[in-house]
Parts: structure tokens; C-alpha cells; sequence
């Protein structure tokens, strides 16, 4: 029996140090290969073979295993993406981007609970909306309006799936509707803070929505909290604090000198 005990731990320890060094591989190959190859082609295709269970289902599974992995597939597809879009040659953003990367699959994506589900929506908001942002600045705004629906319907729907109620699908409907709503009406004025030569670039978009599903998140939690007894002022903090914020990034941060 202790040789049974000590034969399972060691399998065990060694099918944890193979998970983690091919989930190192993959946030750091991804970037390297996107990099050296000056093209995003292969970083995706790296990104969607790493998804290969997500595939292997018979059809009538397929959309729901998509729909549950869309926050994965986004912040691995960002990724990719905004590598890209730095350029050809290596900066200190593409060594953020490895370790943003790697941090998400080694210790955000497993977790479950649902503080770790906001967490990682919020990843998806910022380096989705990010990558969607810098990459369509030159096109036509229902291309990024589009996107933004997307991340939003999936940020949301990450969120909600982990709640006991699982008729959620109007609210995510909402969710995206108010994102590419906000994304319409910000891409004729787009703000990309830039970080001198790190390559570093920030969408100010990306910061808005990204504070728009705390606040979103909070306001849920208040109305599950309190359900008959829910008032306004129990999301007056966040939403203020919210509010201000964005109005500050708005008012004192959208010099047009940042205007791509």
C-alpha cells in the first residue's frame, strides 16, 4: 500500500511539473514564435491547438464548449494580437505580455470560485478590447462595434454561468449591447496611451469597459444580496467611485496628442 501511495504521488508531481511546462511553452512559445515570424498566423494556431477539447466534441456540443471557453480563447487570441501589433522586433512589452500570459494559465484560469470568475472576465475585457482596439483603428467602427459585443456577451456570460441562476442569456445579450454601444461611439475619438519605446499601449476604451464590469459585477451582487429589498444606494459606492474614474480618464487624460 505505500509503494501504491508513494507510486501515485510521484505520478502525480510529474503529470503536474509536464502541465506546467506546457502551459509555460504555450505563454511563452506563443509570443516568441509571433515575434520571430512577424506574422500572428502561428501564435493563433499554437493558441487554438492548445484548445484541441474544445474541438473534439460532436457538433451538437460545439457551440456550447465555445461559448463556456470564450474568455480563454480571447485573452490567448489578445495576446497573440497585441504581440503582433507591437511590431517585428523584440520589446519589453513582448516579455509583459509572456508573463501576463503565463500568470494567466498557471494561476488564473484554474481557479473557479467566484471572485476568480470576475478576475479573469476582467482580463478578457482589457486585453481583448485592447487588441480589438489598436487592430481596427483604421477600420470601419462596425468591425470593432462587432468585437466588442462579443467580449462583452463572453465576459458576462463567464461571470453569470458560475451563479445559481441559469437564465442569464438576456442579461449577457445586454452586457454586449452596452459595450458595443460604448465601443460605437468611442472608436471616432480612439485614445492609445503609449508608454515611450516599451511598446507598451493602452486603449483608454480598454480601461473604460474594463471599470464598467466591476461596476456591472457589483451592482449584480447587490441585487442577489438584498433581491426584494434592493435600493440604489447599495451600489452608490461603486458606481460613484466608477463614475468618477471614468470621468476623470475622460476629462483629464484624452489629450488628443494620445489620438490614433
Amino acid at each position: 500500500m505505500a509503494d501504491y501511495i508513494l507510486a501515485r504521488k510521484s505520478r502525480n508531481i510529474a503529470s503536474t511539473m509536464v502541465h506546467v511546462f506546457l502551459n509555460l511553452l504555450l505563454g511563452i512559445g506563443s509570443v516568441l514564435i509571433t515575434v520571430l515570424s512577424g506574422s500572428p498566423v502561428l501564435g493563433l494556431i499554437l493558441v487554438l491547438v492548445s484548445k484541441w477539447r474544445v474541438f473534439a466534441v460532436r457538433a451538437r456540443f460545439l457551440v456550447l464548449n465555445l461559448k463556456s471557453n470564450l474568455v480563454d480563447i480571447i485573452v490567448g487570441v489578445s495576446i497573440v494580437l497585441l504581440t503582433y501589433l507591437a511590431g517585428p522586433s523584440f520589446l519589453p512589452v513582448d516579455f509583459i505580455l509572456m508573463l501576463i500570459y503565463c500568470t494567466w494559465l498557471l494561476f488564473i484560469k484554474p481557479l473557479s470560485s467566484e471572485n476568480a470568475t470576475l478576475i479573469q472576465s476582467l482580463f478578457a475585457v482589457f486585453l481583448g478590447i485592447s487588441a480589438a482596439t489598436i487592430m481596427t483603428a483604421n477600420l470601419d467602427a462596425i468591425v470593432i462595434t462587432l468585437l466588442a459585443f462579443l467580449i462583452g456577451y463572453a465576459a458576462s456570460r463567464h461571470v453569470l454561468s458560475q451563479t445559481s441562476d441559469k437564465e442569464f442569456t438576456l442579461t449577457t445579450l445586454v452586457c454586449g449591447l452596452v459595450f458595443a454601444e460604448i465601443a460605437w461611439l468611442c472608436h471616432s475619438w480612439n485614445i492609445i496611451y503609449t508608454f515611450g519605446s516599451t511598446g507598451v499601449r493602452i486603449p483608454q476604451l480598454a480601461v473604460i469597459l474594463t471599470i464598467f464590469v466591476f461596476i456591472y459585477n457589483s451592482a449584480r451582487q447587490s441585487m442577489i444580496k438584498y433581491r426584494d429589498d434592493f435600493r440604489f444606494k447599495h451600489i452608490l459606492g461603486p458606481f460613484i467611485f466608477g463614475a468618477a474614474l471614468i470621468a476623470i480618464i475622460v476629462l483629464l487624460f484624452s489629450n488628443p496628442i494620445f489620438n490614433i
